[in-house]
């Protein structure tokens, strides 16, 4: 990986699970509560994640300072701060970096090959 991406994202997320980086593509695209995020994500990754999965990761993410959550009745809304704004941008730029050929390449497999099993 190091040959491809020599600067991975730092202390923003961790890109071997995915989970961190999914849930700061969400809020850059709005603020959300955590049924409309594991909805979102349940519709993304074709599994929904357990509160179990989910909350830590929100809470992991509001204690490195990337998103702050705000109480509306019995809700809580979640955000990106400032500086996870640009943390999710940095990891949007790494991500698309590591692995940008595998999607461009993906595309131009005709669509009647079929993996051998």
């Amino acid at each position: 990986m190091s040959d491809c991406c020599p600067n991975p994202p730092s202390g923003c997320c961790d890109m071997r699970g995915l989970l961190s980086f999914s849930i700061l593509w969400l809020l850059l695209k709005k603020d959300m509560y955590g049924q409309e995020m594991a909805d979102e994500l349940g519709r993304m990754r074709g599994t929904k994640p357990t509160p179990g999965t989910l909350y830590p990761a929100l809470s992991e993410l509001e204690n490195s300072g990337l998103v702050e959550c705000r109480k509306k009745g019995r809700k809580k809304t979640y955000s990106l701060t400032d500086e996870g704004r640009r943390g999710a941008l940095e990891a949007c730029r790494y991500f698309c970096s590591a692995y940008g050929d595998i999607f461009r390449e993906f595309t131009e497999i005709p669509k009647n090959v079929e993996a051998e099993t």
